[in-house]
């Protein structure tokens, strides 16, 4: 379960990078070449607003699970500027107080996430014609992974070595 937990995420990631990218790609065919040729044979545009609606919810699940797998990876900025000089039981409570810190955000966000998924689940989008909860959902899904990330570390036994990014 663990490594799912580990694992998952980061697949989800790759998948979504991949998307934007050929999304992108097909954007730019379908807004300068299709449209380029449908005006120069003088016939209907090509249309093609679902592609800013899909490089949309695409950086927003990338966004927040991205997130989510920073903090299990322990890439996140930090700046050590006074802890370090204090005692290592007082470092192992400093930590655990900033990754609780992390915890409420993340639980915060799951739940305003949720919340605005159940008050946008009737609106759909203009071009795809899908549920708006899906672009919050991803507010969910990553507040939570934010929450159970910053929960293991909270709860692990001892301080780990700073990441060296």
């Amino acid at each position: 379960m663990l490594r799912i937990l580990k694992t998952a995420p980061k697949v989800a990631v790759t998948a979504l990078i991949v998307l934007a990218i050929i999304n992108l790609l097909v954007g730019v065919i379908l807004r300068y070449f299709v449209g380029a040729i449908t005006d120069w044979l003088d016939i209907d545009p090509v249309p093609f607003t679902w592609v800013e609606e899909v490089g949309e919810l695409s950086l927003a699940w990338l966004t927040l699970i991205g997130a989510a797998i920073g903090l299990q990876s322990r890439s996140h900025f930090a700046l050590s500027v006074f802890v370090h000089h204090l005692p290592e039981t007082a470092q192992l409570w400093i930590h655990r107080f900033n990754h609780a810190l992390i915890v409420c955000v993340g639980l915060l966000v799951a739940w305003y996430g949720w919340k605005l998924c159940l008050l946008n689940r009737a609106l759909t989008t203009p071009g795809l014609e899908i549920s708006l909860a899906w672009l919050y959902a991803s507010a969910v899904l990553g507040g939570a992974l934010i929450a159970v990330y910053g929960l293991a570390e909270m709860l692990s036994p001892s301080l780990q070595p700073d990441s060296p990014h």
